[in-house]
């Protein structure tokens, strides 16, 4: 699926000017702002944001102000780096589609930078604080992106000499920076739309680090939504379950043993796709007798009808991940929180309850 495009002016005209200064359209001394914003057909106001943007990146060098602005150099502003990539799951090698987390390592490579993934995840490394430090130690980086970090990991991260950005993950507080889709409104709207079409025994599985030790902020909003319209909530809707295959296996059996759930929300590809191995193992249709909804929206293109999913534009992380380790390279990275809105897409994997 084609991301949703949300680029505002001042972020096509930045996108414009990137591009003219790689093709040497502007070179030296850029012209002033109202004679740029004019040959642009774009305001004043609306520019200088775009040219702060090009500053923060270093491609423009400010000289204060009523001064112009100079192109700075690139092969004096852009340093390469070391880039370690710490996943959640199994080796990024092994996967064979394309994703955000590649997308990221091919862009920083393009970008002059070596960026690798460790030779364990997360999860091979049995999601143990000493085991992931003791990797970490030994292998050389500039700069980490740990991809769905625990909030443990993410912790020790944070008080580390080498910047580190966290790509998901449970953040709050941490002097670390952070990046991905804002689900609450999705979770929110996904969990409206099942209540109105009478849902009442809903149940969202996720993994062990978006519960414990308290639930995440989306988990949250799916509980107070329940609330919101009355039904009281328990472990029931937010269950534990060992991460496993077994585990999932068991999860899912203790679920449908007695009273059943009438809609599942699934977070990740596989846990969605062992589901629906699931149901139809047990001869439980969708959505006749249980509606599903994806918390993501990978392999879900050729559904049809369309799957029940929430979706953001994963450009804009890619590209805020490059501006980070961009401004790390220049010895000035940030610290700071910038999440892009998810939306919930409803489809055919979602109807009424069943009677």
């Amino acid at each position: 699926m084609s991301p949703i495009s949300r680029l505002s002016i001042a972020e096509q005209t930045a996108a414009h000017l990137r591009e003219g200064f790689q093709e040497g359209r502007w070179s030296g001394t850029l012209p002033g702002v109202l004679v740029l914003a004019a040959e642009l057909g774009v305001s004043p106001p609306t520019l200088r944001v775009a040219l702060g943007e090009l500053e923060a990146e270093g491609l423009l060098v400010p000289h204060g102000k009523g001064r112009s602005r100079t192109i700075a150099d690139a092969a004096t502003t852009r340093h390469a780096l070391r880039v370690g990539i710490l996943i959640h799951d199994v080796p990024m090698e092994a996967r064979t589609q394309d994703g955000l987390v590649q997308q990221i390592q091919h862009d920083l490579e393009t970008a002059g930078h070596v960026a690798f993934f460790t030779r364990k995840s997360q999860a091979q490394l049995g999601h143990r604080l000493r085991r992931i430090k003791a990797m970490v130690a030994k292998t050389p980086a500039d700069a980490w992106i740990v991809a769905a970090g625990s909030r443990e990991v993410l912790k020790w991260f944070s008080g580390e000499a080498v910047p580190c950005l966290a790509l998901y993950g449970r953040t709050g507080g941490l002097p670390l920076a952070r990046t991905g889709p804002n689900k609450v409104p999705a979770y929110q709207a996904a969990t409206r739309q099942l209540i109105e079409l009478g849902h009442h025994r809903i149940a969202l599985i996720t993994r062990r680090a978006r519960r414990k030790p308290t639930p995440g902020e989306v988990e949250r909003a799916f509980l107070h939504e329940l609330v919101a319209h009355g039904i009281p909530t328990g472990d029931f809707n937010l269950p534990d379950w060992k991460e496993t295959p077994e585990g999932f296996s068991d999860l899912l059996e203790n679920l449908f043993r007695a009273t059943p759930p009438t809609a599942l929300i699934i977070e990740e590809e596989p846990r969605l796709l062992a589901a629906m191995a699931f149901l139809l193992r047990k001869g439980i249709k969708v959505p006749d007798q249980v509606s599903l909804v994806s918390t993501d929206d990978d392999s879900l293109d050729w559904c049809h009808p369309g799957f029940a999913h929430m979706t953001w534009d994963t450009t804009l992380i890619v590209r805020r991940v490059v501006r980070w380790v961009a401004a790390v390279g220049r010895g000035r990275p940030d610290c700071k929180v910038i999440n892009y809105p998810a939306e919930f897409v409803p489809g055919g994997s979602i109807g009424p309850v069943p009677r």
